[in-house]
């Protein structure tokens, strides 16, 4: 039976249960989240890895509920924040969350910001629209979040236009922007992708420090395992719309089980590797998740696939310290795969 809005655990800021997220094409149903479930505790960082098209972001613009329909719908699944289930709410209730309560910085500030309005009247909109303040208020707290975010003479930069601003300055805009109401939930969608190496490091060391400062949940959708090992405290792993591991990222780093989250962790340039040595790559690519046969979706660039990874899909394997997998190779599938 699922669970009621009174019997969901009050302990976590944000749970997601059997989450699906479908779109439909004339080509057929592509499963882009397909029954996924996780928990976010109030200053918890949560990294969602995977490679493109393993449904990071839909999995976060499904919470905000900012699925295009058509052609895409949440087909099944609950969202509880704060003891309400997202996907029940009116739009108007949504609004009073959306942006306020959850606010998401998205991939590329260029496109996110209007080019022909300054930040301040930007900022100013946001803020005046979840907050019932002046709109001298609303400009004073609009300078004042640009200095926590570290833009300097941040008096004069809010009249600025988003074009007068760098790459690294625009995102720091966008964060400004995203915390400006107090938000309990910050969803950061690959926030460092357009930004050259230096500039992510500041970006991300901002985003530890404002949740630290602010005791805000993230949630940080990344293709990157570097990042998430020094920044998350948790980790779900994405392949073809599904969870195939969460755990606490030490444990992650420690002791990969899913053969897949191994593949990522190798593919991580060390330092403490020879410097001749060759990088290592999982083969193939990710499969169109267009009417996906019941099995391992992972099972064709797998290194140790068994007859039964290509006819059934595994169940999810607790390996204890809230270590789940969902492979063939551990619990009940190790029985019937006779490993």
């Amino acid at each position: 039976m699922s669970k009621t809005v009174t019997e969901h655990t009050y302990g976590n800021m944000l749970e997601v249960k059997d989450l699906k997220t479908y779109f439909l094409t004339d080509a057929g149903i592509v499963k882009a989240v397909d029954g996924i479930s996780f928990t976010l505790k109030q200053g918890e960082t949560l990294g969602i890895v995977g490679e493109s098209g393993s449904g990071k972001s839909v999995t976060n613009l499904s919470i905000m509920r900012l699925i295009p329909s058509p052609p895409g719908k949440i087909v099944g699944g609950e969202i509880f924040f704060e003891g309400k289930d997202i996907l029940k709410l009116s739009e108007s209730e949504l609004r009073s969350i959306r942006g306020n309560r959850i606010s998401m910085v998205f991939q590329d500030p260029m496109t996110s910001l209007n080019p022909f309005l300054r930040i301040s009247t930007q900022m100013i909109e946001t803020i005046r629209l979840h907050q019932t303040i002046s709109r001298k208020e609303a400009l004073a707290k609009s300078i004042d979040m640009l200095k926590l975010v570290g833009i300097p003479a941040a008096e004069e930069r809010v009249t600025n236009y988003p074009h007068q601003f760098s790459g690294g300055m625009r995102q720091r805009v966008m964060i400004a922007m995203a915390l400006s109401c107090e938000a309990k939930i910050l969803i950061a969608d690959e926030p460092t992708t357009a930004l050259d190496v230096t500039i992510q490091a500041q970006i991300l060391e901002l985003i530890q420090s404002l949740s630290k400062k602010l005791n805000t949940s993230v949630i940080l959708i990344t293709h990157d395992l570097g990042v998430v090992a020094g920044l998350c405290d948790n980790v779900c792993v994405m392949y073809a719309g599904k969870i195939v591991e969460k755990a606490r990222t030490e444990d992650l780093y420690k002791s990969p089980s899913h053969p897949y989250t191994y593949g990522l962790i190798q593919s991580v340039p060390r330092l403490d590797k020879a410097k001749n040595g060759r990088l290592f790559s999982i083969e193939g690519q990710p499969p169109n998740v267009i009417d996906l046969p019941p099995c391992c979706p992972f099972h064709p660039r797998c290194h140790k696939v068994m007859d039964i990874c290509r006819t059934q899909y595994p169940p999810t394997t607790d390996l204890g310290g809230g270590h789940e997998v969902s492979c063939w190779l551990y619990g009940a599938g190790k029985e019937q795969a006779n490993v």
